[in-house]
């Protein structure tokens, strides 16, 4: 029977970006699907509409936590849920599944499913520890998880250190949980491309954050520099110069004018990007399960990442790159040399990384899998 689904995110362009695979998957099953998002355009509602979805707007407070604030979103999110009658709503990232989940059930709504694809910075280990503020926001959030995921059908998670980390270590009821293992990739659009033959180069693909690991990588390419002065090190990616653990513009600029790492900022044509370069690299403190590398992967390039909760669901150590340490810039030096000096290895472990992602991240069976999970 084909049902109404409301599926709700928060940017537009998340809701394009990420979901729109599983909206053209439930819409090809004779679904009616709903897409909530908070900051539409005109011509990201037309984009919508092309997938056959029915686009929504609603209020939310992304990185606040005024309650007050929360409750009047969430009461106007129920009212707008409860005009459509859906029989399902399907809510994923951190605030969507806490308060689409509380409006859902003030709607009536029967089926209520929520996915988290990480757990987020308060959640994600530091060389220094947490700090205090991570630490109060983190015992927020699971009194707010606690409150809403009592009303889920199911929690879906993307990798299986999430639910252990999350809803056993502190006792969180739900009804079920299941691990998704990746969000999945169109793999049209990111074919295998042979790595180049030429000078062995290495690529970041992230946020400039501290928790992607870019501070390490940074230093591994000074130190893989003293001995491989012609190396190429390329850094995609947005600045977030307002968050503690940002890189600054004129660090950037620093780095680029002393050779260190070519920075492209963000950038439209990341597969071409990861196809010119040798060896991906992520030394993340903690993923869900990184796009970044499932594209690295399908497109045949061996991964460096560190042996995290998410980044090490994409490697096998040795197989299709190196797991590392987290936080130990040597260790990912080492492995950058290893390739350096071992050029033959970026083909083959690279084919093993095509391999596994045709195997773990087409959307088709992943979507597949997520429809079963939702019960579609």
């Amino acid at each position: 029977m084909n049902s109404k689904v409301i599926i709700i995110g928060t940017t537009a362009s998340g809701i394009l970006g990420f979901r729109k695979d599983i909206i053209k998957s439930l819409t090809a099953s004779g679904h009616k699907v709903y897409a909530f998002a908070i900051n539409y355009t005109d011509e990201q509602k037309a984009q919508v509409v092309q997938l056959g979805a029915i686009p929504e707007e609603y209020t939310l407070n992304r990185t606040g936590m005024n309650p007050l604030a929360d409750l009047l979103a969430t009461l106007r999110l129920a009212k707008k849920i409860n005009k459509i009658k859906p029989d399902l709503v399907f809510s994923y990232f951190s605030k969507p599944v806490i308060f689409g989940t509380l409006a859902a059930r003030l709607a009536g709504v029967k089926k209520i499913f929520g996915m988290l694809e990480g757990l987020g910075y308060t959640f994600t280990n530091q060389p220094e520890g947490l700090s205090k503020k991570a630490k109060l926001l983190q015992s927020v959030q699971i009194l707010l998880y606690k409150l809403s995921f009592r009303f889920l059908d199911k929690v879906i998670f993307l990798n299986p250190d999430d639910p252990k980390d999350l809803v056993i270590k502190n006792n969180i009821k739900v009804k079920k949980f299941a691990v998704l293992g990746g969000i999945g990739l169109d793999l049209k659009q990111y074919p295998y491309i042979k790595p180049s033959q030429k000078a062995v180069s290495f690529i970041f693909i992230g946020r400039l954050l501290k928790e992607k690991g870019i501070n390490e990588f940074i230093t591994a390419a000074k130190l893989v520099k003293v001995i491989y002065p012609d190396v190429i090190f390329t850094v995609l990616g947005g600045l977030d110069e307002g968050n503690p653990g940002g890189l600054q513009k004129n660090d950037i600029e620093l780095l680029v004018s002393t050779g260190v790492i070519d920075y492209l900022g963000q950038v439209t044509n990341v597969a071409e990007r990861i196809a010119q370069a040798s060896v991906f690299v992520l030394p993340s403190y903690r993923e869900g399960v990184p796009r970044s590398t499932q594209e690295a992967m399908a497109i045949g390039r061996p991964v460096i990442t560190t042996d995290m909760p998410g980044c090490r669901e994409t490697v096998v150590d040795g197989v299709n790159g190196f797991l590392v340490k987290p936080w130990d810039p040597q260790a990912l030096a080492e492995k950058m040399i290893y390739f350096i000096e071992n050029p033959d290895q970026i083909e083959t472990m690279g084919l093993e990384s095509y391999r596994m992602a045709q195997e773990k991240f087409d959307a088709e069976k992943v979507n597949k899998k997520l429809m079963g999970l939702l019960g579609l």
